[in-house]
């Protein structure tokens, strides 16, 4: 059985109706994280029990069971005990057999000090004192359902919690740090819309009598479905209606209509084997939402995902060293890897694909045929395509197929022809590829839904076909001249595409008036600036784009469009005309930012704060004077306590006057970071330290990551916002990590966050020697949980570097010229 950092003392096993035979013989394997049991004779087949009696240890590796940190509201330092089990630690808390698909009822007895809250997957049943020991309890949890190892929790700690019951009869609560039960009411409520409204969009009840959401100190994820108990980091669960900012509360919405719909897909339907992991994950990371558009319809989540889930997973996706999203998964260290962009985002997006191919109906009455068929069993994707397919009739498995089983995806060249009253349109296919056009042997082909849409009414699909096939011509009927044409309504479907220059021309005017829907302006947007990218189109004709989003409304296309500029001005730090990008940035940000002001005005909503939030912060630390000067004042009146800041302001003045600041504005940002009683306060402050540009500040912001201030999870952050913020902090950061790499690999060594550090330390090099370097490295000291991080690391340097080559001195002639008088004639 598996069984990891545990020392057996005894084991015996006792056939029904007979006496119990004790093992003779423990001989671990712990390469492979098992333990063998041998006894004197061959065991009799048939039912019997088996008893252990280990030990274990309380780690400190924020995996299995461990201990999580945190301090009471008299300054007392403590800890807590608490479960993270998925993908592979339930064998660090007790021998079993840790697979998915071996699933058991679980009876669960926790022994514990009596003053302390002690939670499991199900309600309490029994609680009584410990005969041996007056100070103790021993707490009794119903029986589980029939459930997989890595959703088993147990938590012990001093807490608070608010509760209510769902409109569906379930309770639930949200516990949290003692003293902070008002902060645990908006995910009360979030948790108690979303309960019914997964039971009646999947048509099966809540299996469990309650629902736990805790808030824990120490945690490596985001948050963790556990079955009944689902745990969290306290930023994705804690809102504080005074301090935390706009995109916090929609973090925590998303976080929790996440976790929830596992407690259908992923915990009452499990997958057979982590090869299928995305089953689970990209299904939460879609209908999550599903489910905040339903809570929240004024957050406009739709066009968020795009920019957030969308967008991210074709970046990695283009890479060769991206993977398909079913991989076949053998180590435990493998299952780690997985917990990448592919699982969930493109996960994500090829299921939003699929939902508005097939329609909701059908979709639904698929899902529902799905659940059923497989509660409290095991099943893999081609399980949810047979289902799906009965439903709609589609052939769904064979266009899934070409979307899961090879990676990648496809780029759309489109060209348009005038014949008469029609338009005859012509597309090819190819697999996009982040190097250039794509030179390989085979020919990947996709089956693709596409929808096409006019001039008419932008916001209506004038065809849809499936393209199954290399090249395909079309007849668009009755379209004028003068009309433009557009692919992939809704930025739906998953590939890019490349226009003709004419019906690219004819679409910019459409950006401009604002004509062409929010999510299609930046899905063009978004496409072509990975086309220059890519090289395949020059970065000057993407400048030109952007500016014509002057008159540009919407936070989420601004926010895409801040990415891109981010990822550029990343690139131009190598050069010596990165004060020309930043003039640019001002130039594009600077009528946006006059329109907002500092000030929310009446009848403003989440957006709006999200939007002047972003405006600022890109606009303060590109140095616009005006921006500037006022995030100083503001911040002066903020620390005197004369003016507290807003929450949605606070990060982009701290990012801005660090960037622009001294010694003396370090220390005060440390200073606050000791105050602030939030979590959330200390996290916003902790992302933007590495914006500082003095090396010695910069020394003193990294030696901090690791130091006691900062909890374990989040010195990630620290040092990733350091290599981010300038070109000396990326050397800094990098030198950083080697030197310290034992301590940082011992922390966080196979958890997702160590391929997280080495992303974002890494990622924004832009000279093969650098690359080079990066391999060498890694070579000497290796990460196997982020193997395959180091690879996409390493091609992105390397794109990077090719980037800055073809096309340095294009952009910097474009940033001249558009700064030089007009010619007299």
């Amino acid at each position: 059985m598996n069984c990891a950092d545990i020392d057996i003392i005894t084991a015996s096993y006792a056939p029904e109706g007979d006496e119990e035979v004790h093992a003779t013989g423990f001989n671990y394997q712990n390469e492979d994280e098992k333990v063998t049991l041998s006894f004197p004779s061959t065991l009799q087949k048939g039912t019997g029990t088996l008893k252990i009696d280990f030990v274990g240890e309380l780690n400190d590796k924020m995996k299995g069971f461990y201990r999580s940190k945190y301090t009471t509201p008299t300054g007392d330092t403590r800890y807590a005990a608490v479960t993270q089990f998925e993908a592979t630690d339930a064998r660090r808390a007790f021998p079993c057999w840790d697979e998915p698909a071996i699933k058991a009822t679980f009876d669960i007895s926790l022994v514990v000090p009596k003053d302390r809250v002690a939670l499991s997957n199900m309600n309490v049943i029994d609680r009584k004192p410990y005969p041996d020991d007056e100070n103790l309890v021993e707490v009794k949890f119903a029986r589980t359902p029939v459930m997989s190892t890595y959703l088993v929790a147990f938590v012990v700690g001093e807490y608070d919690f608010v509760e209510a019951r769902s409109l569906d009869g379930v309770l639930v609560r949200v516990y949290t740090p003692v003293g902070k039960a008002e902060q645990g009411k908006f995910a009360l409520e979030v948790a108690a819309k979303t309960l019914p409204f997964y039971k009646d969009y999947f048509n099966v009840p809540y299996p469990l009598p309650k629902i736990d959401l805790i808030a824990i100190a120490d945690f490596a994820a985001g948050a963790m479905e556990n079955w009944g108990l689902v745990t969290y980091r306290e930023t994705a669960l804690l809102i504080d209606p005074k301090n935390s900012c706009s995109s916090s509360r929609q973090w925590v919405a998303l976080v929790v209509g996440h976790e929830l719909a596992h407690q259908w897909f992923g915990n009452l339907v499990t997958m057979e084997w982590w090869t299928h992991l995305w089953l689970n994950e990209g299904f939460a990371s879609w209908i999550e939402y599903l489910c905040v558009d339903h809570c929240f319809p004024e957050y406009d989540i739709w066009t968020q995902f795009v920019s957030a889930d969308y967008t991210r997973a074709q970046e990695l996706d283009a890479l060769d060293n991206s993977h398909p999203i079913e991989v076949s998964v053998g180590h435990p260290s493998e299952v780690d890897e997985i917990f990448d962009a592919i699982s969930y985002s493109k996960g994500a997006s090829v299921i939003r694909m699929l939902h508005d191919y097939i329609g909701d109906e059908d979709f639904r009455k698929g899902m529902n045929l799905y659940l059923t068929k497989y509660q409290q069993k095991n099943a893999a994707t081609e399980d949810l395509w047979e289902s799906l397919e009965k439903a709609s009739g589609k052939p769904i498995a064979a266009v899934m197929n070409t979307w899961t089983k090879q990676m990648g995806f496809p780029l759309i060249y489109v060209e348009a022809e005038q014949q008469e009253d029609d338009k005859v349109l012509k597309l090819v296919q190819k697999k996009f590829c982040a190097s250039g056009p794509y030179t390989g042997e085979d020919f990947p082909m996709w089956m693709v839904p596409i929808s096409i849409c006019t001039s008419d009414d932008p916001t209506c699909a004038k065809m849809q076909i499936l393209m199954d096939k290399p090249e395909l011509t079309l007849v668009l009927k009755d379209i004028k001249p003068d009309q433009w044409v557009k692919l992939n309504l809704g930025t739906v479907g998953f590939y890019r595409t490349q226009y003709s220059p004419d019906m690219l021309e004819s679409l910019i005017p459409a950006i401009k008036d604002l004509s062409l829907p929010p999510v299609d302006r930046l899905g063009l947007q978004n496409d072509l600036f990975s086309l220059a990218r890519a090289g395949i189109i020059s970065t000057v004709e993407v400048l030109k784009v952007m500016e014509a989003f002057v008159n540009e409304p919407n936070y989420t296309v601004w926010s895409d469009l801040s990415c891109n500029l981010g990822i550029l001005s990343t690139l131009l730090s190598h050069t010596d005309f990165y004060e020309e990008i930043q003039v640019f940035v001002k130039d594009v940000f600077s009528p946006i930012g006059e329109r907002l002001g500092w000030d929310p005005k009446p009848g403003e909503g989440h957006l709006d704060a999200l939007l002047r939030g972003l405006v600022l912060g890109k606009l303060g630390k590109a140095g616009h004077k005006a921006t500037l000067e006022e995030a100083r004042r503001r911040f002066k009146d903020h620390v005197e306590g004369k003016h507290i800041l807003s929450a949605d302001l606070r990060s982009p003045v701290y990012v801005t006057i660090l960037k622009h600041g001294d010694s003396t504005t370090l220390d005060t940002m440390l200073k606050l970071h000791k105050q602030a009683d939030m979590q959330e306060e200390k996290n916003r402050i902790e992302r933007v330290l590495g914006a500082i540009s003095q090396p010695e500040l910069i020394q003193k912001v990294l030696t901090f990551a690791l130091s006691e201030e900062v909890r374990p999870q989040d010195t990630v952050s620290v040092i990733g916002g350091v290599a981010g913020g300038s070109k000396q902090g990326r050397k800094a950061a990098w030198k950083f990590v080697r030197d310290n790499w034992e301590e940082l690999y011992n922390r966080y060594q196979g958890g997702f966050l160590i391929s997280r550090l080495i992303k974002l330390t890494v990622d924004g090099f832009a000279n093969d020697k650098m690359a080079a370097e990066v391999k060498a490295f890694f070579e000497s000291h290796p990460a196997p949980s982020a193997e395959r991080t180091v690879q996409q690391c390493c091609e992105n340097i390397l794109l990077n570097a090719a980037w800055l080559k073809r096309d340095a001195e294009n952009i910097h002639q474009y940033f001249l010229q558009r700064k030089a008088p007009p010619a007299m004639v």
